[in-house]
């Protein structure tokens, strides 16, 4: 029974408030998810803020297109510090999600550290070497793209 973590970060030539008020709204999910994942948020009246205790139901086509359900709890919410959402129906046996973000000198650092599990044992082991693991990277390196275009690529300052 195999845990495994992603661990991905991000600098963000925006504010703070930029950001968050960005990456805290449930509608702006789809623009960072590659085309390809078909991904829908079905929840009907979609906050324009997350809170603690939303539910939020999507349609994603994970693997070889097919569409499955993912319904996904926003645990914890600390205003432009992090949130934590945390699946409760959907694809992975445990899939807990991290998102921090904090001010640094010309930006925004963004951390995100997904803690999941895949399903059946050892066969989800398996399908984690050969294509979880691959296409969760995947997933992240198109997110840091989609806000480097939305933001602007971060150029360190040198004094």
């Amino acid at each position: 029974m195999a845990f495994y973590q992603l661990h991905k970060t991000q600098k963000v030539n925006c504010s703070l408030d930029e950001i968050w008020d960005f990456i805290s709204s449930p509608k702006n999910l789809k623009e960072i998810t590659p085309d390809y994942m078909g991904f829908d948020v079905t929840s009907k009246d979609t906050p324009e803020k997350m809170y603690p205790g939303l539910i939020i139901t999507y349609k994603v086509s994970p693997l070889l297109g097919i569409k499955t359900n993912w319904m996904t709890e926003i645990t914890q919410v600390r205003d432009k510090q992090f949130f934590i959402d945390e699946q409760r129906v959907g694809p992975y046996k445990l899939w807990h999600h991290q998102h921090f973000v904090e001010e640094i000198e010309g930006g925004v650092l963004m951390r995100d550290i997904v803690t999941y599990q895949p399903p059946l044992g050892f066969l989800g082991a398996i399908m984690n070497t050969l294509v979880i693991k691959k296409k969760l990277a995947e997933i992240f390196d198109y997110r840091f793209k989609a806000v480097e275009e939305r933001y602007g690529v971060f150029e360190e300052k040198n004094g």
